[in-house]
């Protein structure tokens, strides 16, 4: 039996899910085999326990929380056991993430069917579970679809697999003397009673996804049954229970050929209703997908970084638009079926846009859009949030224009605006009415329209859940939409498999109330904090710790791409994930109020935290960890003191402009092993970790004697420029001043007015740190140096990406709006850039075939995880190009090294671990003799000491390029 863990802080991780709900369970244990589930059953049983299972824990309707035992079977239980290609068959534990068999599978030309939003990092535990679906399904169904066998452990501990029978072994299992043959006697005994019953009831064979309740009709569809049907088959049944019925450890799934090639057409609406109607004209063209978006995800997508990125195939301002995706095996053939449907809906009056997209990369973009809307609706202000509880109802596709105009003016009756998304292509869209539950006024409207809801899905006999499942959320209501009589089968159904109530009860049958343990209460106000950052975005402190919705985008592996998390990546440890955290702080906080500033849970959470920013990007929420880790830091340190050690990271330069003054002797005590046991004792730096040599002349040095050659731009003729200034942070000045030089000889060449460069710090060492406080007094000193070169009309350069965007990132949220500097502050915005900026937009393609010469050399770039999360590398790319290179960017994610994280002994092997994932190997890919560039101080210095490799600023790099 495995573990179970009880301490307070694991709890909380688990009280949530990405639902509206949460509960402290009782325990968390980490299964690694079915061993281990048979003995967390047994025991189960006589402490009289309940047991969730759980994977991602990205449910939407509550299944993954609950008040026993949660079994988390994500951390080990995540082997594909066996792909079949000839039998087009995959073996899978509840922990394998859906991309991670998609890319196993592709080497056999085959996939999983089922494309939900969250493939990145769901999990075929509650894709299973939940009976998963997602864009496709109009082509390849549901997961239910894609069972093969189901291996379980039931209620008595007892393991049985469940799988296709003949009606001969169907008899066979019923004469067995042992749980599983009870099972099958009562389970075909309440079938064959209750089958036209179940039939007339469930939702109209017709609507493709219908997961109310015990899937009860599929198992009537079944021989003996219905004679002629298919095998009868038990897996069916679970597949959707949401872990109520037994726990899965294993599950054979059936995969389809990866039809190669695809085509996007994407009609653009002025209405709803027209779009409706366009839904069923597009269904009748074969298409594999047709998915919708509303103008509130394409307006959300405007204020998130990730995804402003990804509206280049926007026209106009739709109301809403149609996503329709053809797939096969000739690109000619696509493009025709898309110009016909296109046609179609020209000539029955649908639609003012109709942009066709065939490049990979660009319609991989327009997915990434489609799929970020959950998550994106979540990060909206709390008024205009949309809970999830009526987001998953389907019927009919002929019935969606009726159910949608009725659906409409319930919204207009109850004065609430509305999202409509997604599945259009089998009559179900996510219906999400805009509702503040953490008022009570919102609570009750929220139960109000929940039943009415209900009642609209009866009318047209549909499904109340498509695919998010029953849960917490819609259980409830499952009475209105199937009937009395049919909630006594579901019970009944529950009692054959699990009479103690053992297996993640009030779920399904016998549920609380829609408002049973909300995760906001109404009663329970969000504190507002007098904090050193103003919150201005999210609308204050309170606010910010609720953006997380749970989602779990932060939870996606090393092999997905993209940066976020990076700690997670390595630990695969709840804790160690952006939303992890996120729980922890609003539980806390919500709890304990300012008090929450001295909590060691927060302080543990926050531990693996590199601060990269990625989570404010890629997290559709946009949830900024590094700008909370600072905030309650600062006030960690207020409450509670600091250390040397502490102090020193926070702000080393008086104590590096020291060691400065003797390079030699600072570099040779450095590297003694007294003076290396001197710095592990009083700054916690790793015996395996060296820290930078001093320059044996800083820039500050060089400048004096050589500046002057840089006044004057010269007389060759240039496209005009703004005069810029270069801001040179002090790591640069005092270890690598041949990155400062490099680029003050190329803006020189290109023309450019170099004013007398600053070298300072913009306060990115004390926040990283935990002291924003004083990163605002170490701003505040510089702003008057740089507002007086903006006075000039001039651009503000910087050569290290994390001190340069500080100016655009933190600064305006540091500064309050009265300040001296506000005005300064805020013309950063635009005038900072980092020195590749200024390049790629002030140097001609022209220019550049002046300046440089055309190597066409390779260069590997690794870009910082800033310039990533907040500008994007485009202009890295575009400098490089400028300058004769042939650059390719690596999908490395973090670096590991993240300022001082990766000098700590607390922190080093961790920091080791990332690089190790993806850079380290990338860079060891290339030749000896290759160029590799990494703007950032710190990635220079990991990918140094973790590969014994140089990298190259790109500033050197165009230097090196010159005539």
């Amino acid at each position: 039996m495995p573990e179970v863990f009880t301490d307070t802080l694991l709890r909380r991780l688990y009280a949530n899910d990405a639902s509206m709900y949460e509960e402290l369970p009782e325990g968390v244990c980490f299964p690694q085999s079915a061993d281990d589930l048979i003995g967390l059953v047994r025991q189960a049983a006589l402490s009289g326990s309940s047991i969730t299972a759980r994977a991602a824990g990205t449910s939407l309707a509550g299944q993954t929380t609950g008040g026993g035992i949660i079994a988390d079977t994500s951390r080990h239980m995540n082997r594909i056991r066996a792909i079949d290609p000839d039998r087009r068959e995959a073996v899978v534990e509840p922990g394998v993430i859906r991309d991670t068999l998609n890319r196993k599978a592709a080497a056999f030309g085959l996939k999983y069917g089922p494309d939900t939003s969250t493939t990145n990092r769901c999990m075929f535990g509650g894709m299973i579970g939940n009976n998963s679906a997602g864009l496709y399904s109009l082509k390849y169904g549901s997961a239910r679809e894609h069972i093969i066998r189901i291996e379980a452990v039931l209620d008595d501990g007892s393991p049985v697999i469940f799988g296709p029978l003949s009606d001969e072994e169907l008899e066979a299992k019923t004469r067995l003397d042992t749980r599983e043959g009870e099972i099958y006697r009562q389970m075909l005994a309440l079938l064959k009673t209750h089958k036209q019953a179940i039939l007339e009831h469930y939702p109209h064979p017709e609507v493709v996804r219908r997961n109310t309740g015990y899937a009860l009709d599929r198992l009537c569809e079944m021989s003996p049954l219905s004679p002629g049907g298919r095998a009868f088959n038990l897996a069916e049944l679970l597949c959707g229970s949401e872990g109520t019925l037994a726990l899965m450890h294993a599950a054979t799934v059936r995969l389809v050929p990866a039809e190669p090639f695809r085509v996007l057409l994407i009609p653009h609406f002025a209405t709803l209703a027209e779009a409706m109607h366009a839904t069923v004209e597009a269904v009748s063209h074969r298409p594999a997908a047709v998915e919708l978006i509303d103008d509130i995800i394409i307006g959300a997508t405007e204020g998130n970084l990730e995804q402003q990125r990804n509206r280049f195939f926007l026209e106009g301002k739709p109301k809403c638009l149609l996503i329709i995706e053809f797939e096969g095996y000739d690109p000619s053939v696509l493009l025709k079926q898309s110009n016909t449907c296109a046609q179609a809906m020209q000539q029955a009056g649908y639609g003012y846009a109709f942009p066709v997209i065939a490049e990979p990369d660009k319609m991989r973009r327009v997915w990434d859009l489609r799929k970020a809307g959950l998550g994106l609706l979540m990060g909206l202000s709390a008024d205009a949030r949309t809970p999830t509880f009526t987001e998953d109802t389907a019927v009919r596709v002929q019935d969606l224009p009726d159910y949608v105009a009725d659906f409409e003016a319930m919204m207009q009756r109850y004065g609430t605006s509305c999202v409509y998304y997604a599945h259009a292509s089998v009559g179900e869209l996510h219906l999400r009415p805009a509702i503040d539950i953490t008022r009570p006024e919102g609570v009750e409207k929220m139960k109000r329209m929940a039943e009415e809801v209900a009642g609209l899905v009866r009318k047209y006999r549909g499904s109340l859940s498509g695919e998010h499942g029953d849960g917490r959320a819609r259980a409830p209501y499952i009475r209105t939409v199937l009937g009395d009589e049919m909630v006594g089968l579901l019970e009944q159904v529950k009692r054959i498999w699990d009479p103690h109530n053992r297996f993640n009860p009030g779920k399904v049958v016998n549920p609380k109330p829609i408002d049973t343990q909300l995760r906001y209460s109404p009663e329970q106000k969000m504190p507002e904090a007098d904090t050193v950052f103003q919150w201005r975005k999210e609308g204050g402190f309170g606010q910010a710790l609720q953006l997380c919705n749970g989602a779990g985008v932060c939870r996606k592996r090393a092999e997905s791409g993209g940066t976020m998390c990076p700690s997670y990546m390595a630990t695969l440890d709840e804790k160690d994930s952006t939303r992890g955290r996120a729980n922890v702080f609003r539980q806390l906080f919500q709890a304990k109020g300012t008090g929450a500033f001295s909590s060691e849970e927060i302080r543990e959470a926050l531990r693996y935290c590199l601060s990269c920013k990625a989570c404010k990007s890629e997290c559709p929420a946009n949830v900024d960890m590094a700008r909370m880790k600072a905030e309650f830091m600062q006030g960690w340190h207020d409450q509670n003191g600091s250390s040397f050690a502490q102090r020193f990271w926070a702000n080393p330069f008086p104590w590096l402009e020291l060691g400065a003054r003797f390079p030699q002797l600072s570099n040779a005590i450095a590297a003694s092993n007294p003076g290396h046991f001197v710095m592990e004792r009083l700054i916690g730096l790793h015996p395996e970790r060296q820290l930078p040599r001093f320059a044996e002349v800083s820039f500050t040095g060089w400048l004096k004697e050589n500046f002057s050659r840089f006044r004057h731009a010269g007389k060759r003729p240039a496209s005009p420029k703004p005069p810029v200034l270069l801001l040179v942070d002090p790591f640069t000045d005092l270890h690598e001043p041949e990155q400062a030089i490099a680029a003050l000889e190329v803006l020189y060449a290109a023309g450019a007015e170099v004013l007398p460069p600053v070298v300072a710090s913009c306060g990115r060492t004390q926040i990283s740190s935990g002291f924003p406080r004083e990163a605002v007094k170490v701003i505040q000193t510089l702003l008057p140096r740089l507002g007086a070169a903006l006075a000039r009309g001039a651009v503000i350069a910087g050569l290290e990406p994390s001190e340069l965007l500080t100016l655009r990132d933190e600064l305006p949220d540091l500064i309050p709006s009265g300040d001296t500097h506000a005005q300064t502050a805020a013309a950063l915005q635009e005038h900072a850039l980092l020195f590749e900026e200024y390049i790629a937009r002030y140097v001609t393609p022209e220019e550049g075939r002046r300046l440089f010469r055309s190597r066409q050399e390779p260069v590997l770039v690794h870009g910082h995880c800033y310039v990533k999360a907040l500008t994007g590398t485009a202009e890295l790319m575009q400098s490089l190009q400028l300058a004769g290179y042939d650059p390719e960017e690596t999908d490395s994610g973090c670096c590991g090294m993240a300022g001082s994280f990766g000098y700590k002994a607390e922190t080093w092997d961790l920091s080791q671990q990332i690089g190790a994932q993806r850079l380290f190997p990338a860079v060891r890919a290339q030749r000896k003799d290759s160029l590799i560039c990494a703007h950032g101080f710190s990635c220079r210095h990991q990918i140094a000491d973790g590969t014994g490799r140089e990298s190259l600023h790109p500033a050197r790099l165009l230097r090196t390029a010159l005539r």
